[in-house]
């Protein structure tokens, strides 16, 4: 697909067919996308996550209560260490953040280019994920997205409302 309407196309799917897995190759290219990121410093901060065994998702779903995000064959968790960042010794600036948001947009658009659906999550409770994770005290859950095709229910193309470009751009 064409990068501009790969943009356009994409939007937060909460509609999965829970009987329709990933093939592993397509799986495969989303996380490529994600490992190609850029990150400061080209320090690569992030883990991925895939969760995909039902035992590990029954656990996983605990942190997010919506039904549709049960529904999908994939949770993808994108985790990173604030230690394994760059930082600005000026002023302290962490570019985990930063980081972790490129890979994420890049593992969404790769996935909307392979026609699987995704939706980012932030809302999702911590604590419950980061038990189920059993993840390390110095390891961060940065976002969490739901992985897999839409339903016959879902309806893409939903007109977006975003600003106009004259009220976010200024040139100098």
């Amino acid at each position: 697909m064409e990068f501009r309407e790969l943009i356009k196309y994409r939007e937060s799917v909460r509609n999965y067919d829970s009987n329709k897995s990933i093939p592993q190759d397509v799986l495969n290219r989303i996380l490529e996308a994600g490992r190609l990121a850029p990150s400061a410093a080209n320090r690569q901060p992030w883990k991925f996550l895939v969760v995909t065994s039902a035992k590990m998702l029954e656990k996983v779903h605990e942190c997010y209560a919506k039904d549709w995000f049960h529904a999908a064959p994939v949770i993808l968790i994108v985790i990173g260490k604030r230690e394994d960042a760059w930082t600005r010794r000026y002023d302290g600036y962490n570019s985990l953040e930063t980081d972790l948001t490129i890979a994420m947009d890049h593992i969404i658009l790769a996935a909307a280019n392979e026609g699987v659906g995704s939706c980012w999550i932030a809302a999702f409770e911590p604590t419950v994920l980061r038990k189920a994770l059993k993840l390390n005290a110095d390891e961060i859950v940065f976002a969490i997205t739901p992985l897999g095709y839409p339903d016959d229910s879902y309806q893409p193309g939903q007109a977006k409302n975003r600003k106009a470009i004259s009220e976010i751009v200024e040139y100098l």
